[in-house]
């Protein structure tokens, strides 16, 4: 059966990753790419994720209480074995878990994403073949430009002072009007040319 697709807000929010090579250091940089806050926990962490901003590195084995707080877990140390007893243990205090390939012990998975500011577009086989969804990323790739995460914070900005303006359908006129005049001229329109697509519909 498939994933089911879904965001959650992991700003400042405490998320074990147990394991201290490189697979360990893209997950945590994964997460910290959405603002949680990582811990990583393995008796040798490489030098590349002890230096990492923002992530706490705790050189020694596993122990339960480690997950005590935990909003999720990773468990990524190259040991199978090891990692099923990770899971186990998340699974039993309800704690979300990846388990580096062991499908078997994963709660939820990790897609191939991109990013621009607030704009995320995420890519998943469900765990069959992350080749599949590397290719989806890269197709997708040419149109997840930072011009789309200045516009989307554009039209974030937008929603309350246009909430009460009007139906609905005028709404998603203007914002659809913001959205390709970005788009065709490759820049965020100004305050005064968005006063201007506002004050359009209005007197229509």
């Amino acid at each position: 059966m498939s994933y089911f697709p879904m965001f959650i807000e992991l700003k400042d929010k405490p998320c074990l990753v147990v394991g201290g090579g490189k697979v360990a250091l893209r997950k945590a940089e994964a997460l910290r790419d959405f603002g949680a806050r990582v811990t990583v926990v393995a008796p040798d962490i490489q030098e590349e994720l002890l230096a990492s901003e923002g992530v706490v590195c705790l050189e020694k084995h596993f122990e339960i209480s480690d997950l005590e707080g935990q909003e999720l877990a990773v468990a990524a140390t190259g040991d199978p074995e090891q990692n099923h007893r990770i899971s186990r243990a998340c699974r039993e205090a309800k704690i979300p878990v990846n388990a580096v390939d062991q499908k078997e012990d994963c709660s939820f998975i990790f897609p191939a994403y991109l990013k621009e500011g607030e704009v995320v577009a995420a890519f998943s086989s469900g765990g069959q073949s992350p080749l599949i969804a590397q290719y989806l990323k890269a197709q997708t790739m040419p149109a997840m430009t930072s011009l789309l995460g200045e516009l989307a914070e554009v039209l974030g900005g937008l929603r309350e002072r246009l909430r009460h303006l009007g139906p609905e359908s005028m709404r998603k006129n203007i914002y659809q009007e913001i959205l390709e005049f970005g788009l065709k001229t490759g820049t965020v329109p100004s305050s005064e040319k968005i006063d201007e697509m506002i004050w359009k519909y209005m007197i229509e």
